[in-house]
C-alpha cells in the first residue's frame, strides 16, 4: 500500500493526471502481476478505511478535509474492487462473479464522480474519470455476457478500447451496460456543466467522455441517444476549447463516431468529411484504426465520388482486401453475377458492420459500366441510340443467365427501361 500512495503523492506534487490514474487502474502491470494481490493482503475490510486515511494524512500533501475524505472513499472502494477482481481471476468466485466485479467498480466510479462535486478535484485529475468510466463499461459488457450464458464460467478481462469494437453490436439484453451508460452520462454532465475558466475546466474531458458514450450507445444499438449528445455539445460549443486543442486520440475517435452517425443517416457528404478528417489525423502506425475508418470510407466514396479503391490502398489491410477486392473487381468487370456472389459471400460481415445496404446500392455502378460496354459493343461506332433489347441482353449475360449475346431470351423491357432511366437521372 505504501507504493500506491507514494505514486499518489508524486502525482499530486507534479499535477500529473496520467500518473495519478495509474493508482486506480484495475489491470495489474505486466511487470508486476502480483501487485494487486499484495495490495489487497496489506490490510483487511475492518481496517482498510483507517489505513487509507492514515497514508493520505501522513503524506506531505496539503489536502483539505473534503479532499482527504473523498480520496479515502475512492481508495477503500478501489481496494474492495480489486479484491473482487482477484477472486474472479483466481477461480474463487460464485456464479455472479462478473456482476459483483461490476457493482464494486461502479462504487469506485460513483465515489470518483462525488469527489468532483463535493471536494472540488482539479481538472488535472480528469484521467481518473477516464479510467473509472472506461473500465465501468468494460466490466458491464463482461457481466452482461456472463449473465447471458446458462453455464458460463471463467475469468479475466479484455480491454475494449479501439475504434469499431462496438459497431457490430448484439441485440441481446444489456441491462448492466444500460446502467453503466447512465453513470457515464453523469460523467458527461459533470464535464459539460463546469463553469470554471477554461484552463481549469473539466470541459477538457468532454470528448473522451463523449467517445465513451458513443461506444456504449452503439453497443446498445441506441444510435439516437448519440444524437442527443451531439446536440448538447453543439449548444455548448462557444464555451468549449477549440477541437484542435484536444488530444488527437480524442478527436480521431470523436470524428470517427460522428462520421458513423451520419453514415447510418445516409448523409454521405458529412460522413465523408468527418471520416476523412479522422483518417488524416490517425497516427501513421495506427493501422487497426485506419482499417476501421476505411471500412466506412470505401462505401461512402462509391456514392459520393464513384471512385474505387486502388490495390495499393487495400494491400496493407488483408481483412479489407478479402472483403472489398471481389466487389471492386466485379464493378470493374461490370459483372452482376460476380457482384451478387461477392455480396453473398461476405454478407454476415457487411451486415454486422452495417454497410450491407450501402454496398448493395453500388450495384448501380455495375449497371453503369455494363451499359457503357453495351454501347461500345454496338455495330456502329458513332451511334446516338441504343435499343433497350441490347441493354436487356447485356443484363442477362452479366447475371449469368445466358453465356453469350446470341442466346439472350426475352426480358422485361419495362424493368430495363426503369434501370436506364434511373441511371440517366442520377
Amino acid at each position: 500500500m505504501e507504493h500506491l500512495f507514494y505514486t499518489f503523492q508524486e502525482a499530486h506534487l507534479v499535477f500529473s493526471g496520467p500518473l495519478l490514474s495509474t493508482t486506480l487502474t484495475p489491470i495489474a502491470p505486466a511487470s508486476d502481476p502480483n501487485t494487486f494481490r499484495q495490495l489487497h493482503a496489506d490490510t483487511n475490510v475492518f481496517s482498510v478505511a483507517g489505513d487509507v486515511r492514515g497514508c493520505i494524512e501522513n503524506s506531505t500533501l496539503r489536502l483539505s478535509k473534503a479532499e482527504i475524505n473523498a480520496w479515502t472513499d475512492i481508495y477503500v472502494a478501489y481496494w474492495k474492487a480489486i479484491g473482487e477482481i482477484g477472486r474472479a481471476e483466481s477461480g474463487k468466485h460464485r456464479d455472479d462473479w462478473a456482476v459483483r466485479v461490476y457493482e464494486a467498480w461502479k462504487e469506485v466510479t460513483n465515489f470518483v464522480i462525488r469527489g468532483y462535486t463535493t471536494a472540488g478535484f482539479g481538472a488535472w485529475t480528469l484521467p481518473c474519470l477516464y479510467v473509472a468510466g472506461k473500465y465501468l463499461r468494460v466490466f458491464a459488457i463482461k457481466a452482461d455476457e456472463e449473465r447471458g450464458k446458462q453455464n458460463g464460467a471463467g475469468g479475466g478481462f479484455r480491454e475494449v478500447d479501439r475504434l469499431g469494437d462496438d459497431i457490430a453490436a448484439s441485440f441481446e439484453k444489456n441491462e448492466l451496460l444500460e446502467d453503466a451508460a447512465r453513470v457515464i452520462n453523469r460523467i458527461f454532465t459533470l464535464c459539460i456543466s463546469d463553469r470554471a475558466p477554461l484552463e481549469e475546466s473539466r470541459k477538457w474531458g468532454l470528448y473522451y467522455t463523449t467517445n465513451l458514450l458513443f461506444k456504449t450507445y452503439f453497443k446498445l444499438n441506441s444510435i439516437g441517444l448519440s444524437k442527443n449528445i451531439l446536440r448538447a455539445l453543439e449548444s455548448s460549443r462557444t464555451d468549449m476549447p477549440p477541437m484542435e486543442a484536444f488530444p488527437k486520440s480524442h478527436t480521431v475517435t470523436f470524428k470517427y463516431y460522428v462520421g458513423l452517425i451520419h453514415f447510418l443517416d445516409e448523409d454521405y457528404p458529412l460522413a465523408e468529411q468527418n471520416l476523412t478528417s479522422a483518417y488524416r489525423l490517425c497516427h501513421r502506425h495506427a493501422s487497426r484504426n485506419k482499417e476501421q475508418i476505411l471500412m466506412y470510407l470505401l462505401p461512402i466514396h462509391l456514392h459520393t465520388s464513384r471512385t474505387l479503391p486502388t490495390t495499393a490502398l487495400l494491400s496493407p489491410y488483408p481483412n479489407l482486401t478479402s472483403l472489398f477486392h471481389p466487389l471492386m473487381a466485379s464493378i470493374r468487370a461490370a459483372s452482376l453475377s460476380a457482384f451478387t456472389k461477392a455480396l453473398d459471400t461476405s454478407e454476415i460481415a457487411f451486415v454486422q458492420r452495417r454497410i450491407y445496404l450501402a454496398l448493395e446500392r453500388a450495384r448501380e455502378l455495375v449497371l453503369r459500366n455494363l451499359f457503357r460496354k453495351v454501347f461500345l459493343l454496338g455495330e456502329r461506332t458513332e451511334r446516338t441510340r441504343v435499343r433497350v433489347q441490347e441493354f436487356g441482353a447485356g443484363v442477362q449475360v452479366s447475371e449469368g443467365v445466358v453465356d453469350n449475346w446470341e442466346q439472350s431470351a426475352a426480358v422485361d423491357l419495362d424493368e430495363i427501361e426503369c434501370l436506364v432511366a434511373g441511371l440517366i437521372y442520377k
